[in-house]
Order: structure tokens, then sequence, then C-alpha cells
């Protein structure tokens, strides 16, 4: 039994073949030529098909790039322009306002001038016009004084001279002189 053992051992190893088929020298140059033809058809492919594809797209995604560059940089330079546009109306406006406020400031100036000359005349003429009559009243007041210093003097005469006359010219020429002074 351990002769037919051995045997069918033998057997069934010739049966099977010599194991894996790539490794089986017999068919190596079968195997290179079949190779270089797959090498040689995925050289084919890829030179005609995928790799213009590949540049075609890498060209592509060059050309947006710089044109997206380009249109950064033109956008850029619109932004400076625009921020010194801005810049300058923005100080135009501070000149504008600035000369709005200098004007008002001027005509309001004006306004006051002119309220106070008006109140200046106003006062003037108002003080003249108290100077007017407070010489009447000085006036008044002295001709009250020489009128009442006359009578008092006429009095004064009459009682310490009895029986004299009293010239009224006379006295009231003698109050005047010494009410003037």
């Amino acid at each position: 039994m351990a002769e037919n053992a051995t045997n069918d051992s033998v057997s069934v190893a010739h049966a099977s073949g010599p194991g894996m088929p790539q490794l089986d020298f017999s068919t190596f140059p079968n195997q290179i030529f079949w190779l270089v033809i797959a090498l040689v058809a995925i050289y084919f492919i890829l030179s005609r098909i995928a790799l213009p594809r590949i540049a075609a797209v890498l060209a592509e995604r060059q050309g947006a790039l710089t044109n997206d560059l380009a249109a950064a940089e033109e956008l850029k330079q619109r932004a400076v322009e625009a921020e010194a546009a801005y810049n300058k109306a923005l100080a135009d406006a501070r000149s504008e306002a600035s000369k709005i406020a200098d004007e008002t400031r001027a005509a309001i100036q004006a306004d006051l001038d002119k309220a106070i000359a008006r109140a200046d005349a106003d006062i003037a003429a108002k003080a003249a016009e108290s100077e007017a009559r407070i010489t009447e009243i000085k006036a008044g007041a002295v001709r009250s004084i020489e009128e009442v210093a006359a009578d008092v003097a006429g009095d004064i005469v009459a009682a310490v001279a009895p029986g004299q006359k009293v010239d009224a010219k006379a006295l009231s020429a003698a109050v005047a002189t010494r009410v003037k002074g």
C-alpha cells in the first residue's frame, strides 16, 4: 500500500504540471512577446490619447490661471485708482466743508457786526436822549433852585428887615450869580 500511495502522488504531480504557468520556462518567449505588445499598446494609448488630453487640461488650467492673474492685477489697479479717487473726493469734500464753514462764520460775523452796530446806535441814541433829559432836568432843577432860593432869600430879607421893599430882579440876579458859582 505504501508503494501504491507513492505511485499515486507521483502521477498526480505529473498530471498537474510543473506549477505556476508564468514560471514555466517553455512559455517565456510567448510571454515576452505579449508583454512587448501590451507595453507598445499602452505606450500608443498614453502618447496618442491620454497624454494629449492631460496636456490640454494643463494648458487650459495654465491659461485660466494666467487670465485670472491678469484680471486680478487689473482689478487691483482699479482698486488703487478708486482709492485715489475716493481720497481726492474726500479731500475735496473736506475743503468744501471748510470753505462753507468759513463763509458761514463770515456771514454770521457780518450779521453780528450789523446787530452790534444797530445796538450801539440805539444805545447812543438812547444815551443822547437820556443826556438831553438829564440836561433838561438839571436846567429845570437849577431854575427851581433859583426860584426857591429867590423866594427864600426874599422871605429872609422880609423877615430880617420887615419894612423894606425887596427888588425881585436884583434878588434873582444875586441868587443866579451865587448858584453859578
